[in-house]
Parts: structure tokens; C-alpha cells; sequence
């Protein structure tokens, strides 16, 4: 099964996901050497955005992060102290005088714009939900919409490529009063960079309890969110040819990562991607993905349908192993082939996750072709 962003199953349908976290080590050392070594001003403005922002806003809460990044020489000052012996107390003045001097360089060197990412808030909440306010919604398809939900925008979403999001609805009370609630995970297809909202594309099905729930929300209703859920850690040309294969709206992790490669000047990726759906009609975001793909060489896409029109021009019936082979990199160390879709689908082509929602076994056309399991990645 694969986290995508609906609730049925066949070629062109949805489904759901796990949790996940992250640990915290010594990244405050990676901006202020231990060893007292010459850094790389332009390299460590980039670390010093990466490790504090991850120490400030990652998973865990602030204080819990900063308290495990904390240097040991602010532990060791208040150790055993009690409220009224600080007279005895020792300033740390080597750590608070490395650490000030480091952040005077960074503030230095660094430009006022990049100060205001460095220490900007996430949005997301990996602990806790958070209430997002929808802000507009727009009809895709005959059973596919649009949701935009807000958020300030002097904040960040903080979300990271490639990662979804939990949502939350009440299903009314149990036996003990308590409120339950339908749990579902979805995957933004807006830029992740984009200022005070993001946008999630969910196909509504008659007996979808999130889907029906999200359909009746109505501009100012808010909507439970939290996350994010870290699925595949995409970084630059991590791999020479990564090949897509995804059905319905299992398309929206493939677009996150599709334009994460395409606005990166530096990222030459090459993006393979066979996209399956019921009927021409059904296709999702196909204008978006044809004016991607015709403005960048490295991009292709192939569309099949279960129910081809007369005037339709792509691929016809379920993806096959000749559709694979024509459309696909081949296996290789250098190659990546993702996987999303509803289970008939992921079971035909990969095999689904397992219970425990780790990979799972790789089966199907993919280990049948030569694909191994560190070859290929399931959403």
C-alpha cells in the first residue's frame, strides 16, 4: 500500500501511511567545531542553516532539541545546583564565548535573507496537531478537488522532499465518550517553499470517511494536520535515472519530487515516469506534468488508461512488462524506480509494504525484470 491521497482500489485509486521521526546528535558541532578548525564561510552558511533550523524546528519540540544539543559545559554548570546556591555556581565563559563568537561570525557573513530562514518556525507540528484553515478548494476531475489550506506566512511549512502529512476528522464517540477519529495521509502538491499555504489534491469517494469530510469543509472550516512523515530522503542527484510509476493520485509524491529536480539547476536527474489511470478523464494535473515535461528534456512521461476514447493516443490496459522496459531505466546501481498506487496496482508491480509498513518483499513485473529490492523504492 501506498501513501498517496484517497481511498479506493484500482489503477487510478489511493491509500495511506505510517508515522516517523527523527533523532538529534551533535549537530550544533558541525557549525562550531570541537576541534577549533578554519571552516569554508560559504559551506558553513549552509550548515549553519541546516543545523539550526533542524535543532530549532525539527521533530521533538525546540526545547527538547535544544536541550540535546545543548554543549556539556551548560550541563555540567547547573549540575546539583539548587535554587539558593548559586553562589557557588561556575560561568561556562569558554562555551558561552565559542558560541557567541560563532554566531557573531555567522551573522557577519551571512545576509539578512538568510537570517530570516535560519530562524523561521515550522508550520507542521511532528508532535501535536495543528489546525490549518482552508482557504479555497477547485474541481480537478469529476471526483477529484483542490484543497488550499493557509498558514502565516512569516512561518515555514517545513516539510522535506519527499514527506507527507496526517490528517484527522471526528467519527463521533466511543462507548467511553472519547472522540474518535478517521486518520488518512496525504502528500502536498504545492511547493514546499510556498509562502502561507499548502495544497492537497484528494479524490472524494461516496464511502471515504476523510474524502467526504474534506469535501464538506467550506472556506474558514480548519482541518487537523500533523507531520511531517519523512518518506524517501530525496537529495540532488542521488541517482543518475530515477524511474516513476504511479496510479492516480499516486502521482502527488511524484511531483514533489519531479519539482524538486526540475527547479534545481544543479540536480541533472533524468525522470522517467509511467502514469496509470482508468480513463483519459481521469488523469490528474496531465497539463501541469505535459508543460513540465516539453520545458525539460529530462523528464518523460507515458500515460496508459484502463478505457481508452477513440481519440486517445497513449498507452492502452495496465502497465506491462514492455511499457516497463520501453519506459523505464534498467536496473542498475545508478537507478531508482518509485512506486505508488492503490494495492492492486502496487501488487502487480512491486508487491505491497509490509504489515509493519517497511518495504516489504519486492515481487511482481519489477523483480521479474531484474529490479532488486535496493532498486526500488514503495511509497
Amino acid at each position: 500500500m501506498c501513501a498517496d491521497n484517497g481511498e479506493a482500489d484500482h489503477q487510478g485509486g489511493d491509500e495511506e501511511g505510517s508515522d516517523g521521526g527523527e533523532e538529534v546528535d551533535e549537530r550544533w558541532w558541525a557549525v562550531f567545531p570541537k576541534d577549533g578548525s578554519p571552516r569554508n564561510a560559504e559551506k558553513d552558511e549552509v550548515a549553519l542553516l541546516r543545523s539550526v533550523s533542524e535543532v530549532m524546528n525539527g521533530g521533538g519540540g525546540a526545547e527538547r532539541k535544544l536541550a540535546k544539543a545543548a554543549p556539556i559545559a551548560f550541563t555540567n554548570a547547573f549540575r546539583d545546583q539548587t535554587k539558593s546556591s548559586f553562589s557557588s555556581f561556575r560561568t561556562p565563559f569558554g562555551a558561552i564565548a565559542a558560541i557567541s563568537g560563532g554566531i557573531s561570525y555567522y551573522y557577519y557573513f551571512c545576509s539578512p535573507d538568510m537570517w530570516m530562514l535560519l530562524f523561521q518556525f515550522s508550520a507542521l507540528n511532528p508532535d501535536k496537531w495543528v489546525e490549518f484553515e482552508l482557504q479555497d478548494t477547485a474541481r480537478v476531475s469529476h471526483n477529484t478537488k483542490l484543497f488550499r489550506f493557509s498558514f502565516d506566512p512569516t512561518a515555514k511549512l517545513g516539510l522535506d522532499i519527499a514527506s507527507c502529512l496526517l490528517t484527522r476528522a471526528p467519527l463521533g464517540q466511543d462507548a467511553e465518550g472519547k472522540t474518535k477519529y478517521v486518520v488518512r495521509p496525504y502528500t502536498p502538491i504545492s511547493d514546499p517553499d510556498s509562502k502561507g499555504y499548502f495544497d492537497l489534491l484528494i479524490k472524494v469517494y461516496p464511502e471515504g470517511k476523510m474524502s467526504q469530510h474534506l469535501a464538506s469543509l467550506k472556506p474558514g472550516d480548519v482541518l487537523e494536520v500533523k507531520g511531517p512523515i519523512e518518506k524517501l530522503r530525496y537529495t540532488p542527484n542521488m541517482k543518475k535515472h530515477i524511474g516513476m510509476i504511479a496510479g492516480g493520485t499516486g502521482i502527488t509524491p511524484m511531483l514533489q519530487i519531479i519539482e524538486a529536480i526540475l527547479k534545481n539547476p544543479e540536480d541533472n536527474t533524468q525522470v522517467s515516469l509511467l502514469y496509470a489511470n482508468i480513463s483519459p478523464d481521469d488523469i490528474l494535473l496531465k497539463e501541469k506534468l505535459d508543460i513540465l515535461s516539453d520545458s525539460h528534456p529530462n523528464l518523460k512521461i507515458y500515460y496508459t488508461v484502463d478505457n481508452p476514447s477513440k481519440t486517445w493516443r497513449g498507452g492502452a490496459g495496465y502497465i506491462s512488462k514492455d511499457m516497463v522496459v520501453k519506459g523505464l531505466p534498467s536496473p542498475s546501481a545508478d537507478t531508482l524506480i518509485l512506486v505508488c498506487g492503490p494495492p492492486g496496482m502496487m501488487k502487480h508491480i512491486s508487491g505491497d509494504k509490509a504489515k509493519d509498513r517497511s518495504q516489504g518483499e519486492l515481487t511482481g513485473l519489477l523483480k521479474e525484470l531484474g529490479y532488486t529490492e535496493d532498486m526500488v523504492y514503495k511509497f
